[in-house]
């Protein structure tokens, strides 16, 4: 087949021009000719992209530049003759790539999912005979032959269709089956997925039957660009990767440039050996590597993700949840994200009252009100008509859970399964309806006629006839074919001011929205020379006619109920919601003004089409502002993604089918549903809602922020430590050797990789704080170790923190008899008790100081008072083993010989005991003061507005 050929515009085509267009026939192709086209264009195959080996992606976990940091902190650590520091560091590296590289193995699978959706076999007709063939071998030109519950193996031309509907959910996100015709369609201004004459790879037949020709075969179908979209997407780094990176950096420098430092003091001031001078100052380049920031990132992420995971939340990578954290916009489709993918008729309206259906959902829970009082069908003539017609006229059908409190199944169209609801609402039973009026015949949905009919044989007379058209469709075309109308329960002559009613009652619900279907019925009388005899002579031009207008049924699919809130704390949260959708604009416009999306009166609606027609340019100056897409094809999804990400957005994308894969892949943070999801986006996702809620999203992005502001808090926690580990050595080398060094390295690194660890990773577990929604997204740019942090950590924790550690050094020396002007003890040896007893009460007023700071660091303007004190556990088992760790290395000879301590005394631990409370008492103090001034800022701001 040519390349012109190929290229053919088929849905333009009548049916029996496609076959000579495709070089084919209704007879099929030939075996041999099938045998040449799959020579020519290869199998129906969608093709897998070359991945990285699980070696490869197991040893880089262990390469990255923390990850290589930590390997060179422990190598310095056997050079300065501390080999169990090194294996503990080198430990540290291991467990970490492991447990990443274990959480993140089954990620990145959207092709396989891709691949395993395909039919294995398609029924074609080939010489002429029906054959059935694996799906792999279908050639452009082969006739397929469809039925209900097939997958549809490639893209194809309808060339006949017998009440055909097609679920293309996969690829439009949107549930209600699509109609399909073997008629030429010659509209321009409809997308792909819109056009009714036209199949898709990777859908499947709903109802009916019928024929169509293959056009496109494997990645040239639309299932197969999507496949190459997934494929070629380039993973990014998250935020956070890109500032642990740029923070090791920093650490690198800082680590080395304080190593260098305390080497050239050492040698300026004190004139230690060169050996001696290197081995003290690589043991200070190790202690100020933070060697808990990987174990600590790791386990804040994981335990974000166990709280996400009970707020119907899982994550399959963990760094995307901090990501979820910086998230600034997110792009979320509207069917069964921020509805219940329920369709729920919620009005019903006759040309003499308007009736309101309470309840949501295919559940019959629910009834029929009018002016304030509950209606039943059996009272009320018109209403009996108008849901026992829209039910009758209905080829649905509602199964009911088997489980108590489970959801009902739809088998059919959602459209007329909510119909079923309304008139078991209004007190019909559609089983009871279905046997005192058994359908006869039925005159299929057409979209050319926009209505169907079924006949029914009646047990009582209506009319004077035994049978009766019921017919439902678009209003306007029902009103057109009405030569009657119901009129406060009985039946008057359609007049023009009736149809002027009618209309404006349609335009009214469709301005909101809403979808409205006019249902009506007619008497087939055997006195009417109009109707056949025989019921196989029944045709739409001789039965749907003379109709008697009955009303409309008014439907929609309802927003959540917790929507609304979750957009207005995203709007709190400074994070714009932008809906991206498949449906028309009017209905996405409605629901995204219901909900609080938009709130402007003339937000920008931009369909595929228009979209386009425009350039990225004029996308990006529309995105600046309200907008609402609708009608979107999988890669116009993708260029609105990727046109905010170079806005400098930071992205969030849902979406539930195959359609939605190349965009859930390139946005930063992609969620897909767990109910409605299909496979491809489940793999293609970073998250997964396992209550395809809207709300959820907002939950996980709450838990997002939280981590990285418990990262911020280890930073804080763990170099505030690194000042009064500094400062003693300092303070050693600035007085020439004069005051014996207070804290030795073993200590430092006791403090490092002992104390400090635990506590450290409990501020990882923080809950997030009560203001973390109300607070702006974070500038991705904006670095982890800001000057703010290091500030609060070495001028005002740090500083803390030391002045207690030489304060219970000098307390030590004080208490065994020194004075000012007498030689400290220890000058000269590092054997005098006095002087082992001191550098030991400088060792343990770090650690209780540290415990004060720990609690301080738990909140960043809140008094941790009121958080709980105690209500962090992994927390208080560290306070309890860190205390537990200095009593046992002052105990114990062993220990006491390794980390040059000795016993303490009462009186030293009395001392001890007050240096938590009035380190958090101090602190908790500046907070009130930030409060209290904030607080007048802001009722003096509020004063001014008013």
């Amino acid at each position: 087949m040519s390349e012109a050929t190929a290229s053919v515009a088929v849905q333009r085509l009548t049916a029996d021009r496609v076959f000579s267009a495709l070089e084919t026939s209704p007879a099929g192709l030939t075996q041999s000719e099938a045998e040449a086209r799959q020579a020519r264009q290869g199998k129906n195959l969608i093709q897998t992209e070359k991945r990285r080996s699980p070696v490869l992606a197991f040893l880089s976990n262990f390469t990255h530049l923390m990850a290589c940091l930590l390997w060179a902190a422990g190598a310095i650590a056997f050079v300065a003759g501390l080999p169990e520091l090194g294996v503990a560091v080198w430990l540290v590296n291991v467990i970490n790539g492991c447990f990443s590289f274990w959480q993140e193995y089954r990620a990145g699978k959207a092709t396989d999912a891709l691949k395993k959706m395909l039919p294995s076999y398609a029924s074609v007709i080939r010489d002429g005979q029906e054959q059935k063939i694996l799906a792999e071998d279908l050639v452009p030109g082969d006739v397929m032959l469809l039925a209900e519950g097939d997958k549809i193996s490639a893209d194809a031309r309808v060339v006949r269709a017998n009440d055909l509907q097609v679920n293309q959910s996969t690829l439009t996100g949107e549930s209600n089956p699509v109609r399909k015709t073997a008629d030429a369609v010659l509209e321009e201004d409809l997308t792909q997925a819109e056009t009714p004459n036209l199949l898709f790879a990777g859908t499947s037949v709903s109802e009916g039957t019928g024929r169509a020709v293959v056009t496109r075969i494997g990645m040239d179908t639309e299932f197969g660009k999507i496949a190459h979209l997934t494929q070629n997407m380039e993973e990014a780094e998250s935020p956070l990767q890109q500032q642990l990176n740029r923070t090791t950096r920093q650490i690198t420098v800082f680590a080395a440039c304080m190593g260098v430092g305390f080497f050239l003091l050492d040698q300026l001031f004190v004139g230690s050996e060169f050996a001696a001078a290197f081995i003290f100052s690589l043991g200070m380049v190790v202690a100020f590597i933070p060697e808990g920031l990987l174990p600590t990132v790791t386990l804040s992420l994981a335990m974000a993700v166990q709280r996400m995971s009970k707020r119907n939340a899982l994550v399959k990578k963990l760094n995307s949840v901090e990501t979820l954290g910086s998230t600034s916009v997110i792009c979320t489709d509207k069917t069964g994200t921020l509805t219940q993918n329920e369709m729920t008729v919620n009005h019903l309206w006759t040309v003499g009252s308007e009736y309101e259906v309470t309840g949501v959902g295919y559940a019959p829970e629910g009834e029929v009100r009018a002016a304030g009082h509950r209606i039943q069908a059996i009272y009320d003539d018109d209403l009996r008509l108008l849901v026992s017609g829209g039910a009758l006229c209905s080829n649905a059908r509602l199964i009911a859970p088997e489980e108590e409190g489970g959801r009902y199944t739809v088998l059919g169209d959602p459209t007329e399964a909510c119909l079923l609801v309304s008139a078991q609402k209004a007190g019909l039973d559609p089983a009871e309806l279905e046997a005192s009026c058994p359908r006869v015949r039925e005159l299929p949905f057409e979209s050319r006629r926009k209505r169907m009919t079924t006949i029914h044989q009646l047990s009582e007379p209506l009319e004077g006839a035994r049978r009766v058209a019921f017919v439902k469709g678009a209003p306007s075309e029902i009103v057109r074919l009405s030569t009657r109308c119901r009129a406060y329960e009985k039946t008057v002559e359609m007049t023009d001011e009736l149809r002027e009613r009618i209309r404006a009652a349609n335009d009214a619900y469709a301005a909101d929205g809403l979808r409205v279907l006019a249902v009506a019925y007619r008497p087939l009388r055997t006195d009417d020379e109009s109707v056949p005899r025989a019921m196989s002579a029944y045709t739409p031009e001789n039965i749907e006619r003379d109709l008697v207008f009955v009303g409309l049924e008014v439907m929609q699919d309802p927003p959540r109920p917790e929507v609304a809130a979750a957009v207005e704390q995203c709007r709190r949260a400074g994070i714009r919601v932008i809906m991206i959708t498949g449906d028309y604009g009017l209905t996405a416009v409605s629901i995204a003004r219901r909900i609080g999306i938009v709130r402007g009166e003339h937000p920008r609606v931009v369909s595929g089409v228009e979209l386009e027609r425009m350039s990225d340019a004029e996308l990006r100056e529309i995105l600046g502002g309200e907008v609402v897409f609708s009608r979107m094809a999988p890669e116009q999804k993708l260029r609105v993604v990727e046109n905010l990400q170079q806005m400098g957005e930071i992205v969030a994308v849902t979406g539930d089918g195959v359609n939605d894969s190349p965009a859930l892949k390139k946005a930063d943070i992609g969620v897909a549903m767990g109910v409605t999801g299909t496979d491809v986006a489940k793999e293609a996702a970073d998250m997964v809602l396992t209550d395809d809620n809207f709300a959820s999203i907002v939950h996980a992005i709450e838990e997002g922020r939280a981590v990285y502001a418990n990262i911020r808090k280890f930073m804080l926690y763990i170099l505030n430590s690194n000042m009064p580990e500094a400062v003693p050595s300092a303070v050693y080398l600035l007085s020439g050797g004069a005051v014996p060094l207070p804290l030795t390295t073993m200590q430092i690194l006791t403090i490092d990789l002992g104390t400090d660890m635990l506590p450290a990773l409990g501020l990882g577990c923080e809950a997030p704080e009560a203001d973390v929604m109300d607070r702006p997204p974070r500038d991705p740019k904006e670095p982890l170790l800001t000057a703010k942090l290091m500030r609060k950590a070495f001028l005002g924790y740090g500083l803390m923190g030391a002045v207690v550690s030489m304060a219970a050094y000098v307390f030590a020396q004080v208490e065994a008899g020194w004075l000012p002007g007498l030689p400290m003890f220890g000058v000269g040896t590092d054997a005098d008790p006095v002087y082992v007893r001191a550098t030991t009460m400088c060792l343990a007023a770090i650690v209780f100081a540290q415990i004060g700071q720990v609690l301080n660091c738990r909140t960043e303007t809140a008094s941790v008072f009121s958080r709980g004190l105690l209500s962090n556990r992994h927390i208080n088992v560290g306070i309890v083993f860190e205390v537990c760790l200095i009593v046992f290395i002052t105990l114990f000879p062993p220990f006491q010989q390794v980390f040059h301590t000795s016993p303490l005394g009462l009186f030293d631990y009395v001392f001890l005991c007050c240096l938590p409370p009035l380190v958090l008492a101090v602190e908790e103090g500046r907070k009130a003061v930030f409060r209290l001034v904030r607080r007048r800022r802001a009722n003096r701001a509020g004063a001014e507005e008013r």
